[in-house]
Formats: structure tokens, sequence, C-alpha cells
């Protein structure tokens, strides 16, 4: 599977695209010393730069859309390189699939240097194909671009139309489409009529 097929790469190249232009647009053409003195000024708790009603759209070279992002504010950190995002909400869309995917959280942190997303607080990834949704819920959720896996130790419940499973920890492999519950998995389905 390449990158433009797989939703989870796609949600951090386009978290790692929205950092990297707060952190472009931050390094503006000001001089050295009123950066310094801007730091001294606002101190080391507040960001280098922001993005506040942000919104970002990727397109295929079809012009099909690809990614749809939002969040109400996103701060970016020159030490540590991280950016930190408030709400952040993502559609992803795929060829195979005419509804997209979509991930939502109350908060995300990218470390830049890492290539690394966590996503914390009331984290779902809900897939809608014809009638039938899937629900991903969990409290916290580690996107790795560069091995391609996604994980987390804290519990997780996937729901579907036919029944709901229950685990502590799972890891995914985002190209390969493996998902492995960890521990005390149980799970409880409906038979259909």
């Amino acid at each position: 599977m390449t990158p433009a097929e797989s939703p989870w790469l796609r949600t951090l190249a386009l978290t790692c695209t929205l950092a990297a232009t707060v952190f472009l647009l931050w390094q503006s053409d000001e001089p050295a010393i009123v950066q310094n003195d801007a730091a001294d000024l606002r101190g080391n708790t507040e960001p280098d730069g922001f993005v506040v009603n942000g919104e970002y759209t990727s397109y295929d070279a079809q012009g099909n859309v690809k990614v749809h992002f939002t969040s109400p504010r996103i701060e970016q950190f020159e030490e540590g390189s991280v950016a930190t995002i408030i709400s952040p909400r993502a559609e992803l869309f795929s060829d195979q699939a005419s509804e997209p995917w979509i991930v939502e959280a109350e908060n995300g942190s990218l470390l830049q240097n890492e290539n690394i997303l966590y996503l914390t607080g009331n984290v779902r990834v809900l897939r809608t194909t014809g009638e039938r949704q899937a629900t991903l819920a969990t409290s916290s959720l580690t996107l790795d671009n560069d091995t391609g896996t996604v994980y987390t130790d804290a519990p997780v419940e996937i729901t579907d139309a036919t029944g709901v499973t229950r685990a502590t920890g799972m890891k995914a492999w985002i190209d390969k489409r493996i998902l492995e519950l960890n521990s005390q998995v149980e799970g409880r389905y409906e038979i259909g009529h």
C-alpha cells in the first residue's frame, strides 16, 4: 500500500505539513534579535507560533480530496520541535471507499523530529462502509510514521453493527492492515437473522 492509500500516513503527513507551515511562518524575515527579545518576553511556556481555526485540504493528482483537517488552534514550540493541536479532526478519503475515515481527539501532539503523533482524550476513529459503521475508541493513540504503526497501552473498544470488542492495548500495522489486541480481549457479537 502506498502512503497515498494509507489513511494513518496521510493524517500524519497532514499534521507534519501543518506544523511545518506554522514553523515557516514563524521563521519570517524578522531579525534574530527581535525573536530573542520576544522569546524572553513571552517565556518558555508560550508558543513560538500558532494557527487559529486552521483548516487544511489536500488533493490528489486528479483533483480529488484526500485529506480534510481542522483544528481550532495549533501551537508550535521551537524547543523540542513540538506542535500541540487542540481538537484535531481529520477526514481521510481513499479511492476504495466513498465515505472517509474520520479521526478525532481532544488533543494532539506532534513530535516533528521523531515523526510521531500522539492523540489523547476521547480518541475516535470512525469508518463507514455502505450502511455499516465501525468505531475504535480509546483514551490515547500513538501514530509512528517511521515504522508505519499505530498503538496504545490504554483500553480500546471496537464497535460495529455486529458487536463490541474490548481489549487493553493494541497495535496496528497500517500498510499490512493487521490489528493486534494485546490483553484482556473480550467480545460480544449478535448473529443476524
